[in-house]
């Protein structure tokens, strides 16, 4: 327990140079008295730690007992500007190549002009020719991606998920032999979820004596760091104030906590998921399998509200086939694998080597995948699932798609910079993957609409044809991509429920065409936003549900059925 309060602090005696040993070793001096420096600490003051302590204060010290969430919050508040800094730039300084803060590189924006001029004059002088090629194109284009999607994800169901945990290796843990693990949990105005955040997170199994999470509180955030306060989380937890700075993203926040944590591996959860309580113990099996290449390896995720409603039964869909079957094809096929927004375990030096999340990225978990990919290093996947609460609101599910969408967009921008240098290190096979995934799947949602009203008005009111002047050859593309690529997705989307039993599930993939109109609209707006505000982040509204991951009374809403 915290003996003393950081009112005390003297900010003359603090060491900039030493503000990461502050966090991740424990102490941190307060003030000067009579010659010998108060400095606090937490864990247990050894010999060895305070003569280490003394050499680096310079001096004699005193030592008053501090919990490790008091060292840490002080330790930021202390060195705030520093640390809003280094998590706001530390990536673009460090490797400007990989960092999403410009757009466009220089070498980008002369062949975009270039392009764009050579488009224009074709189009003013055949511009119906020139219309249809493009929708011929990005038939092909649509057709070859969502051709990878399901052959790969085929791919995925002939096997078990590659890191696969047995039971019994989780009972032969020892809790002397695990590591620390921190747990990074970013939030910005989730008040009406913190109760179930610590409901949660307090189920994980795991020794609390070396188990650190770190709640990220944005400054302006009274409200959710008052309604922390209220919980009464314990000594673990750690409430962090995140500095103010640009931009205000989530991977900004996951990098304040990336330079505090002290954990040998390191998780990412959103305030409302509900990860199995072993997920950290199977991460720790799985990492001492596996060589020192993997620095990362991916949970699945699910919704605990599926049957909300019809949208969130697509999402559960979607999800099933991405995380249990897609992800599952990229790892034994070892392609570049885009991480989802949360459960990603990552080796934490690792991570640091890597710089970090990209602040500049509103998908910032898909780049780091590709990233590390594109810098020789292994993204895996293990056999654990975290819940989470699906979007039950369309116009909250465009929001937070158009966010997705437009990350993809960044990130293809970002990794297509140094095409030779893409090759060298991922590969024709990899770079491949990584095109039709990361740049591929955007240009598929765009596509779907135009695709759609040309395909039904040329079936529907055939004379509109002549009209149009449409070449046969791109009426059959346009018809091939509706009839083809709609039925691979159904189908992807119907294998999804299979893996968990969710058989229920199964007849609601024949409406996965509309929920693809979904997607177009979302990437128009993306691709909106990428050109007006390509850091914005559209934040996603949590706690609606009227479901809980219990099956319980969630507040103000219904009992889940079973």
């Amino acid at each position: 327990m915290t003996t003393d309060t950081a009112s005390s602090l003297d900010a003359r005696l603090l060491d900039p140079a030493l503000r990461t040993a502050y966090a991740r070793e424990g102490w941190i001096p307060l003030r000067r008295e009579d010659g010998v420096v108060v400095v606090a600490v937490a864990g247990e003051p050894t010999a060895d730690r305070q003569e280490r302590i003394s050499a680096a204060v310079g001096g004699p010290i005193t030592i008053v007992p501090w919990s490790w969430g008091a060292v840490t919050a002080t330790t930021v508040d202390g060195f705030a500007a520093q640390y809003a800094d280094q998590a706001g730039l530390g990536l673009y300084r460090t490797d400007p190549v990989h960092s999403a803060r410009h757009v466009l590189s220089r070498g980008q924006q002369l062949l975009g002009l270039v392009l764009a001029a050579i488009v224009l004059l074709v189009g003013v002088r055949w511009p119906g020719e020139a219309a249809m090629a493009l929708v011929g194109v990005s038939s092909l284009v649509f057709l070859a991606s969502t051709m990878f999607k399901f052959v790969v994800a085929m791919r995925g169901s002939r096997y078990d998920l590659v890191e696969r945990v047995e039971r019994a290796e989780i009972e032969a843990l020892h809790d002397d032999d695990l590591p620390v693990y921190t747990i990074l949990v970013p939030v910005f105005r989730e008040a009406r979820v913190v109760s179930r955040l610590m409901d949660n997170l307090g189920r994980v199994d795991y020794p609390t004596d070396k188990l650190e999470v770190i709640v990220l509180v944005e400054e302006e955030d009274d409200e959710t760091r008052e309604a922390i306060a209220r919980s009464d989380p314990p000594d673990h937890f750690v409430v962090v104030t995140v500095p103010k700075g640009a931009p205000q993203t989530k991977p900004r926040a996951c990098n304040v906590g990336l330079e505090v944590a002290r954990g040998e591996f390191l998780v990412i959860y959103d305030a409302e998921d509900a990860p199995e309580p072993d997920q950290l113990k199977k991460a720790v099996l799985a990492f001492r399998r596996v060589d020192h290449r993997t620095v990362v390896l991916q949970a699945s995720l699910n919704y605990f509200n599926a049957r909300e409603n019809v949208l969130t039964r697509m999402f559960t869909l979607e999800y099933s086939y991405w995380f249990d079957y897609m992800l599952t094809g990229l790892d034994v096929r070892d392609l570049p694998i885009p991480l989802g927004g949360t459960s990603n375990h990552f080796r934490t030096e690792a991570l640091r080597r890597l710089g970090g999340w990209d602040p500049f990225n509103v998908t910032e978990d898909a780049d780091l995948g590709i990233r590390a990919s594109a810098l020789g290093y292994r993204v895996g996947v293990i056999d654990s699932t975290t819940m989470e609460e699906g979007t039950s609101r369309i116009r909250i599910f465009i929001g937070q798609r158009s966010r997705w969408v437009k990350g993809y967009l960044q990130t293809a921008l970002v990794h297509a910079r140094q095409p030779a240098r893409a090759v060298s290190t991922l590969g024709a096979r990899r770079l491949a993957s990584f095109a039709l995934l990361i740049f591929g799947t955007p240009l598929t949602f765009l596509g779907v609409l135009p695709f759609t009203v040309l395909t039904l008005a040329t079936i529907i009111v055939p004379w509109t044809s002549p009209l149009l002047d449409v070449p046969p050859l791109v009426l059959w593309l346009c018809l091939i991509n509706f009839l083809v690529g709609n039925a691979l997705m159904v189908y992807l989307n119907m294998m999804g429920p299979y893996k968990r039993g969710e058989f229920w599930l199964v007849g609601w993939a024949v409406l996965n065409p509309l929920y693809w109109l979904l997607h177009s609209i979302a990437s128009y707006k993306a691709l909106w936003q990428l050109i007006t505000k390509p850091h914005y982040w559209q934040k996603t509204e949590h706690g609606l549900s009227t479901y809980d991951p219990d099956g319980g009374h969630a507040p103000g809403g219904a009992r889940q059925p079973g």
